[in-house]
């Protein structure tokens, strides 16, 4: 099936009153590193920090046109449960929400904050889309679809004309995908408006079901997912997404988790940007020269910002270790008093940062008289690293550095 453009249209109009028009911002620093103009399309700004109330608010907004009042059930990692919630708070509809047992506690609390109903069920979203089908039989609801219904592609693809409206002559645009409704709603209507805009997905190297459907021009499903991108961790993509996606969108990347994790990092430390990792994945993709944008005018879609604080430091860790700017290493040192010191005045003298000391005594292969301390440390980038690790050396230890 196809969604015409002036399905797009009546969705942008259904939502004028509901959301907010967020901004685009061009980033000198990304566009400094890559070579292209790349400019941030800041949705993690959106009404309950993501894209995904652009599509449950339309679904909804039609269904209420429609005169169709039943309760809704809606399955979920986290950003459409917040967007089915909100907007079925605004209408005044009962909603319930079946969620993976490990979505964000972040997440969880939003979605009950709006008023919705929330039921953990299973590992995955798949899981939680069966135990919604069954509630939904049970008591004869209305089931929102997060990706895979005509009226919420049509509501994500608002995003791709406010894009337009704001910049007309954009080259590129880049979307995360994961059961592909933003994608191809952005990408079918940015095509009917100006089929010159070049429009690519990204998903996480764990679970890459569109970039592997997008290849073989057919659906395929993965048998499992494994990211850090939990929003866009779908194993099973769109019957109807996955042809629009063929049809008008002209990649589909994919990113490591180390990518995401390093892109998630420097949002943080040069936008000030508190970006979820499936909505760094477009930044992801920039920066790691997956697709080329010298020369061009691109727009990196940040689709969410709700990220857990306490995963936050995680990711900063694997961004960090990414960019070289943590190093673990082991030193092995005559077991007395004052040996650790000296080397501790090593490093310090070279310009690393300590973080931690663990001694090992037990390590294979050691005199009764020596022990193994494992230290981590903070360095200014990879040069600083090697040359903090060359000053230990230059003084007799052995070293070794961990990956």
């Amino acid at each position: 099936m196809d969604i015409g453009l002036s399905e797009f249209e009546l969705a942008a109009e259904r939502l004028k009153p509901i959301l907010h028009h967020t901004e685009l911002d061009l980033s000198s620093t990304f566009s400094a590193m890559t070579g292209g103009r790349i400019y941030l399309k800041c949705e993690n700004r959106q009404k309950t920090g993501s894209f995904k109330i652009r599509g449950a608010s339309n679904k909804l907004a039609a269904m209420i046109e429609r005169g169709e009042r039943c309760p809704v059930v809606a399955s979920s990692a986290g950003n459409h449960a917040q967007g089915v919630a909100c907007s079925a708070a605004k209408f005044h509809i009962p909603a319930t929400i079946v969620m993976p047992k490990a979505a964000p506690i972040a997440k969880v609390q939003a979605t009950e904050g709006y008023g919705a109903k929330v039921v953990l069920a299973g590992d995955c979203y798949d899981d939680a889309y069966a135990e919604a089908m069954r509630i939904c039989k049970e008591e004869g609801a209305t089931f929102l679809h997060p990706y895979d219904d005509p009226e919420v592609i049509a509501g994500q693809g608002t995003l791709g004309l406010e894009i337009l409206s704001d910049l007309p002559y954009a080259d590129m645009i880049i979307v995360p995908a994961g059961g592909g409704g933003l994608l191809a709603g952005v990408a079918a209507a940015v095509k009917q408006v100006n089929p010159r805009i070049q429009v690519c997905g990204v998903q996480a190297e764990g679970a890459p079901a569109i970039a592997r459907s997008f290849q073989a021009k057919e659906r395929i499903c993965t048998d499992s997912v494994s990211t850090i991108a939990d929003g866009i961790a779908v194993r099973a993509p769109g019957e109807i997404t996955v042809p629009l996606i063929n049809r008008y969108a002209d990649d589909v990347v994919t990113v490591s988790d180390t990518e995401i994790a390093n892109a998630i990092l420097l949002l943080l430390e040069r936008c000030k940007q508190v970006v979820e990792p499936a909505g760094a994945t477009p930044l992801a993709a920039v920066l790691s020269g997956k697709l080329d944008v010298k020369g061009k005018r691109v727009v990196a879609v940040m689709s969410g910002g709700n990220i857990d604080v306490s995963f936050i430091q995680s990711i900063i860790e694997m961004g960090l270790v990414a960019r070289h700017r943590r190093v673990k290493f082991s030193v092995r040192l005559i077991d007395r008093p004052g040996s650790l010191v000296q080397l501790l005045n090593i490093i310090s003298t070279a310009g690393g940062n300590i973080l931690g000391v663990q001694h090992d005594r037990l390590r294979a292969g050691l005199n009764p008289n020596e022990t193994t301390v494992n230290i981590s440390c903070e360095v200014g980038g990879e040069a600083h690293g090697l040359a903090v690790e060359e000053a230990i050396r230059q003084h007799g230890y052995m070293l070794e550095v961990e990956d």
